[in-house]
């Protein structure tokens, strides 16, 4: 079982969530209902946040948590 929090990069140290990112369709289609308020967040000096409600962990490209998983502590 995989415990880890579901991960997106970013440029921007701004980012929103709505839980629901990985459920809409493509095309001209309305969000889907499922998932959570959407919350806005800002990637703090260790280059990531997680949201409160779905644990969904937001990344900054190029910030100190890019590719900090592949690093040996």
């Amino acid at each position: 079982m995989n415990n880890a929090p579901e991960t997106t990069y970013s440029a921007s140290t701004r980012v929103s969530c709505d839980g629901a990112g990985n459920i809409r369709s493509t095309g001209g289609f309305k969000p889907s209902a499922l998932g959570h308020p959407r919350v806005w967040l800002e990637i703090d000096v260790q280059g990531y946040v997680d949201c409160g409600y779905c644990d969904r962990r937001f990344i900054l490209k190029g910030g100190p948590a890019d590719g900090a998983s592949s690093q040996v502590a």
